[in-house]
């Protein structure tokens, strides 16, 4: 099956230089070729094989080049994060798509005082930090010492260590300089928890 479609490929290309070296003629020509394929492959060992199937080592080096999923409610516990908040904030509430947590959020009692605290994490937390300083020119301040590599504005922090990134966003009602080592700390904790 993958000949086939290699070789029709092939064919279409050649199609499309014929068509491109005839069009220097004194009448233009124009073609548009546009080639959709698609190969399943499946591996199986044979039967004599011993160990590990080919099949089942083959899915696992796929699998195994993604990050790790990373429960963001385990990055920062409750106690931590009413800490950073200066207030109890209320048990955790996850949330996420196809059965995979992305955020954790931790929020202050109605009543007030008014707080909440929250953990994404993955490609959410990248594309947060790339909207934030690349199309909303949001100012950043470097951090060493946190990851691999950490980025703060006021009331987010980003971390990310290997392939994972991780945003901690503090929402206070209160100067926002007052919260850079608050979050800086509690920045290095998350660091610290993530593989």
């Amino acid at each position: 099956m993958t000949k086939n479609v290699l070789s029709a490929v092939a064919m279409f290309g050649v199609a499309a230089v014929a068509v491109t070296a005839c069009s220097a003629s004194t009448k233009a020509a124009t073609a548009t070729v546009t080639v959709t394929a698609t190969v399943t492959a499946t591996v199986t060992a044979s039967a004599s094989a011993p160990g590990v199937s080919v099949a089942a080592s083959a899915a696992g080096s796929e699998v195994a080049s993604l990050p790790p999923a990373i429960d963001p409610c385990k990055l920062l516990t409750r106690a931590e994060a009413s800490t950073l908040a200066g207030v109890m904030l209320n048990p955790a509430t996850a949330a996420g798509a196809g059965g995979v947590q992305t955020l954790c959020q931790y929020t202050s009692d109605p009543n007030g005082p008014t707080a909440q605290v929250e953990i994404i994490v993955g490609d959410g937390a990248k594309k947060e930090l790339d909207i934030d300083r690349d199309t909303l020119g949001h100012k950043f301040t470097t951090v060493s010492g946190i990851g691999d590599e950490a980025d703060q504005e006021d009331g987010n922090i980003f971390i990310r260590k290997g392939a994972n990134w991780v945003d901690i966003n503090l929402v206070l009602l209160n100067d926002p300089a007052q919260d850079v080592l608050p979050m800086q700390t509690a920045a290095k904790l998350v660091a610290a928890r993530l593989p």
